[in-house]
């Protein structure tokens, strides 16, 4: 899996520098939607379970890896995908990540057994693998740094973080009007559209040549394949299940090996340069942190709108939407805002708002409806948002190297969705600990779990609030330069 070391420098040259602002809406059209079918495809498929389940004769156990495969190859596989970008090129690996996805989707669409379906959801979580780190990087290389850049890097950023309200939407429609199969189908179209627009809009980025870090692949998603799967079993067993901890230690022995391959390897999947600057360090902390409690509240949430207030899926979904809605009013100024002010001061605004949506949801009480106990911190939870993932980004893009655009994307999308499946496995436990001890009604119950973990977020939220406050400094990122 290698190609010579010192082959002839890029086949395709440099990215097209086309300032319209038409041709650029399009470039940026494109590689949204194509990241937004894999976002929404992380939550669409969960209100379609129970009909899955049915159709598809799931065991209770079994049924969980509908989403577990996906996590498990999504997650895995990130880091390996953004290095692919940065030496097959991107744009060409984002059209092979975008056609697999299609194809796995159709596969899944059209299962009609078990086994078929949960190897058509780990196919897609290839796919996405491939897609994701690419599009990131492709914004980085298409849209010069400063006021473009952070206009899309914002536009970015809200696609990406209402993905999954947008999922639970849409699949909640999907299922209701026609079937849980069109949650899965709805992607082929829109990926062999996305597929066709690539090379007519989107600029090839240049191919890093060299020789591939075989030891780094392997360990690298060897660890964290073995770490997302121990968070998956600990979310379904607990911290004291067996195959959790093994799945630990292997982790942190595959890990601790693939540091040390890195720091050797020439052309490494993960450059460690990447950590040098301290303004990025303390920005990948911060996306590692922020969805550590996000992917919580919207599994708790999404219990309670339907278990205590009695919503359908449908209803449910719909629930999420003045959270969307504030997203977008906020971002849309955060690119001006970030220009005129640099990202710390936004940065610190947004975390002080998710914490006190966390803070919030934590003294949320059984006889709480949708107006007095949810409105608000979806609200504060949209707003922070808005105004702090984008700044994280542009944090950690800039200055960085287009030899290291890739890698630097992909290890973003791997600490987040490590974050997010972490924040997840810690709140469901503490969830499960708080109901074992809670008396009354099945509802009171629910609220006592939930409340605890929103507890435990809010604690997750305020450690990010002081990573930004201490590791980040003031200052704005057009005059940051990433370490060379």
């Amino acid at each position: 899996m290698s190609t010579p070391s010192t082959p002839p420098a890029s086949t395709t040259g440099p990215p097209r520098a086309d300032p319209h602002p038409a041709r650029l809406g399009a470039v940026l059209f494109v590689i949204v939607t194509a990241y937004l079918m894999v976002g929404v495809d992380s939550t669409v498929v969960n209100v379609a379970l129970p009909d899955i389940q049915r159709d598809l004769r799931f065991s209770p156990t079994g049924l969980s890896w509908v989403l577990n495969a996906y996590t498990l190859a999504f997650g895995g596989l990130l880091l390996l995908g953004g290095r692919i970008g940065d030496i097959a090129g991107r744009r060409r690996t984002l059209t092979c990540g975008v056609l697999l996805f299609a194809l796995s989707s159709l596969l899944g669409g059209l299962a009609g057994e078990s086994g078929w379906l949960l190897a058509a959801r780990a196919l897609q979580g290839i796919g996405a693998a491939l897609t994701a780190p690419s599009t990131l990087a492709l914004i980085t290389t298409n849209f010069p740094d400063g006021p473009r850049r952070h206009h899309a890097l914002g536009v970015y950023t809200s696609m990406a973080s209402i993905g999954a309200s947008i999922g639970l939407i849409l699949g909640g429609m999907l299922t209701s009007w026609a079937s849980w199969r069109w949650a899965l189908l709805i992607n082929v179209p829109i990926g062999i559209g996305v597929a066709l627009a690539l090379p007519r809009f989107v600029a090839e980025t240049p191919r890093h040549a060299g020789r591939f870090d075989a030891a780094g692949a392997l360990t690298g998603t060897a660890g964290t394949t073995s770490l997302v799967y121990a968070f998956i079993r600990v979310s379904e067993r607990g911290w004291s299940d067996t195959r959790a901890l093994l799945g630990f230690t292997t982790a942190a022995a595959l890990l601790a090996g693939f540091a040390r391959v890195e720091s050797r390897a020439g052309q490494p999947i993960m450059p460690l340069r990447l950590f040098r600057d301290r303004n990025r360090a303390g920005g990948y902390a911060g996306v590692l942190l922020l969805p550590a409690g996000m992917f919580g509240a919207f599994y708790f949430l999404t219990l309670f709108t339907q278990q205590v207030l009695g919503y359908g899926p449908l209803r449910a979904g719909f629930a999420f939407l003045p959270m969307t809605l504030a997203l977008f009013a906020t971002v849309r100024f955060v690119p001006r805002l970030l220009q005129r002010h640099g990202a710390k001061p936004l940065l610190l605004i947004g975390t002080t708002l998710l914490v006190a949506a966390a803070g919030w949801l934590w003294r949320l009480e059984p006889g709480d409806g949708y107006v007095t106990g949810l409105l608000g911190p979806l609200i504060l939870m949209g707003m922070g948002v808005g105004m702090s993932f984008m700044p994280l980004n542009a944090t950690i893009l800039a200055g960085i190297e287009p030899r290291d655009a890739g890698a630097a994307s992909g290890l973003l999308q791997t600490l987040q969705w490590l974050g997010g499946t972490l924040g997840l496995s810690v709140l469901v436990t503490v969830y499960g600990t708080a109901t074992r001890h809670a008396t009354g009604s099945p509802s009171a119950i629910l609220t006592e779990g939930a409340s605890r973990a929103f507890g435990v977020g809010s604690l997750v939220a305020v450690t990010a609030l002081l990573v930004v406050a201490v590791v980040i400094t003031g200052r704005r990122p057009k005059d940051q330069h990433g370490a060379r």
